[in-house]
């Protein structure tokens, strides 16, 4: 499969209309990620989610706001994920950190029905992988209306406390799954999380929010890393697959 060009080169496949969808003929496993990839980031979910992060680490910790914003950053870095980074530094709980954390406003995030009507059609079998805890996703899901059509979620839990883009957590993912390589097809918001399934031979794809495309035509694209761990940008999900769909009933 053709991968996308290196940096200086041109833009990832997937950005323009009638580019070459064919990679997804062979995929049999599809792997969406939760936050701001099945919601838009514009939602301000996940902001919520990081101001109860900064507030557990301030009460827990005992240290200003500055500070437990630094703690945040640092151990999201370093491990992965802060609550990895918490729990391996200061034995931390992760079922007391998860239930903290995911105690937010889901309503939100507005139902999507383009996105509940195509993600069951695609063929195979589609997953969850998140860094978050299950009842997160589960609840992200019934508000975007798209909870029945998933064969499984894999939470942080899953992953043994161990956190995306860390290899052991796609090692996982494979071992469950058993769809390998051009099997996978996995969709991201965060260029990083993409580095190892690319590595993997897996289609990787990253959903950018929208009017933000034009940025990879820039210095943006070599600093994300996007253009080294994307085969496909996209800025509507829900159009992507529906694309796709079209490219795979097409003898």
């Amino acid at each position: 499969m053709t991968r996308s060009p290196a940096p200086g080169g041109a833009h990832p496949r997937g950005t323009d209309p009638g580019d070459d969808l064919r990679p997804f003929r062979s995929v049999r496993a599809w792997v969406f990620d939760l936050d701001n990839t099945l919601y838009p980031l514009s939602s301000n979910l996940y902001a919520q989610i990081e101001d109860r992060i900064r507030a557990f680490i301030a009460t827990r910790l005992g240290v200003g706001a500055e500070e437990a914003a630094h703690l945040q950053v640092d151990f999201h870095i370093r491990y992965g994920a802060t609550l990895r980074g918490l729990m391996i530094e200061h034995g931390v709980s992760p079922d007391e950190f998860l239930s903290f954390v995911h105690d937010v406003d889901h309503s939100v995030v507005a139902p999507d029905p383009a996105l509940a009507a195509v993600i069951p059609r695609l063929p195979g079998r589609r997953y969850i992988l998140t860094n978050g805890s299950r009842v997160h996703a589960e609840r992200v899901l019934k508000r975007v209306g798209i909870e029945a059509p998933f064969d499984g979620i894999f939470d942080i839990v899953w992953a043994k406390h161990t956190a995306k883009p860390l290899a052991a957590v796609y090692e996982q993912l494979v071992a469950e799954t058993g769809a390998t390589g051009d099997e996978v097809a996995i969709f991201e918001d965060l260029a990083r999380n993409l580095a190892v399934p690319r590595q993997l031979g897996m289609t990787t794809v990253m959903v950018l929010p929208p009017g933000t495309r034009p940025l990879f035509y820039g210095r943006w694209d070599l600093e994300s890393g996007a253009d080294r761990e994307a085969d496909f940008l996209t800025e509507d999900l829900a159009g992507f697959l529906q694309a796709v769909l079209a490219t795979l009933e097409t003898p």
